[in-house]
């Protein structure tokens, strides 16, 4: 592989994020719990999520107003000024998780950063994904940050001729098969699959994915032994 430029994901690739969200569904769910089971305030609230992706894109502020919309929809809006106060609060507590990084990953950018051109490329809310790389104390290793309203073929393509490199000199590294493997395939560029012990639903797809220009790895640090330094 003639690669000139390595990509990351952030969220679950580089730091921990989907356990979070899942601690405030639970919180969620507690606080709707008169209404509905537990599994279906989850179908529910996650209905409301795909639903506004289109408005709201990925991130916590859209997920903090569909947690809104879902608990009035659920409650036929009889829940109380208190309630949505509280589901407020469960956002905005998510908006200041401290950041836990992954093991090995601060070591492998290190290793890397010197031969290889790195690129943070996320998808999510810009001022969010920002404060997390900043407090993640990487941001020194990155060339480029890519935060993306979306990760399909086109924005993988856009992201390549702003590197000017060809998509086979590109590598994605990430836990999504569905966000971080198929476009860049689908582009002609080269992935690393380290899947992450919980992912949200929407990124799950029900097919493996064989493919000579991907390879999956149990952590992140696996990749060096695949990069010449």
């Amino acid at each position: 592989m003639d690669i000139k430029v390595i990509a990351f994901d952030a969220d679950d690739t580089l730091w921990v994020n989907e356990p979070y969200f899942q601690e405030t569904e639970q919180k969620f769910c507690e606080l709707l719990s008169p209404y509905l089971s537990r599994h279906t305030l989850s179908q529910e609230l996650f209905k409301t999520e795909i639903d506004n992706l289109r408005l709201y894109g990925y991130g916590i502020k859209g997920y903090i107003l569909s947690m809104i919309e879902a608990a009035l929809k659920i409650s036929n809006h009889t829940i109380s000024n208190e309630v949505i106060a509280k589901i407020i609060m469960y956002g905005k507590e998510l908006l200041e998780k401290p950041i836990e990084l992954l093991e090995g990953v601060e070591e492998t950018l290190e290793a890397l950063k010197g031969s290889y051109k790195l690129v943070v490329a996320t998808k999510g809310d810009l001022l969010d994904q920002r404060r997390k790389l900043h407090n993640s104390g990487l941001g020194t290793f990155f060339h480029h940050i890519e935060v993306m309203s979306d990760k399909q073929e086109t924005d993988y393509s856009d992201l390549v001729k702003r590197l000017d490199i060809k998509p086979e000199e590109f590598l994605m590294i990430g836990n999504s098969l569905k966000s971080d493997v198929l476009p860049v395939l689908g582009i002609g560029g080269h992935a690393i699959y380290i899947p992450f012990h919980t992912t949200w639903a929407h990124e799950k797809i029900e097919h493996t994915v064989e493919h000579n220009r991907i390879k999956s790895m149990e952590k992140i640090a696996d990749v060096l032994a695949f990069f010449p330094r």
